[in-house]
């Protein structure tokens, strides 16, 4: 058993954006996979982006916003939907709704995310 308590949860951020580093290879002896929890604020967008070796499996929590995904193509994303996007697969969120937007992610094999934000917590 390892038990993870919200002191060791790192935070990265972005203008709008705030990503929790619930589990990774950073506070975890798991070599397996990363969960983060992502907060955005109304307006706040993560651009569209991929991961080469790495799938990612999204659950909305809370709120609607928009996937941005390739050939500039947008598709609803909202509280209960789940999507996963294989390796290389483009993605990215935009939040277009009138509340705070939260998913959680899923991601393996682990990907160690500080290279996308500027600020840690």
């Amino acid at each position: 058993m390892e038990f993870i308590g919200k002191d060791t949860i790192t935070e990265l951020s972005n203008p709008g954006v705030v990503s929790r580093q619930l589990l990774n290879p950073e506070n975890s002896s798991s070599r397996r996979v990363t969960i983060t929890e992502v907060h955005l604020e109304t307006g706040a967008c993560q651009p569209r982006h991929r991961h080469n070796s790495s799938e990612q499996i999204w659950y909305a929590v809370r709120g609607t916003g928009k996937l941005l995904l390739d050939n500039d193509e947008e598709k609803e994303f909202k509280t209960g939907d789940v999507v996963r996007f294989a390796d290389n697969d483009v993605h990215g969120l935009l939040n277009d709704g009138n509340v705070e937007f939260i998913y959680v992610s899923v991601t393996a094999p682990p990907i160690n995310f500080g290279y996308a934000y500027k600020d840690r917590k």
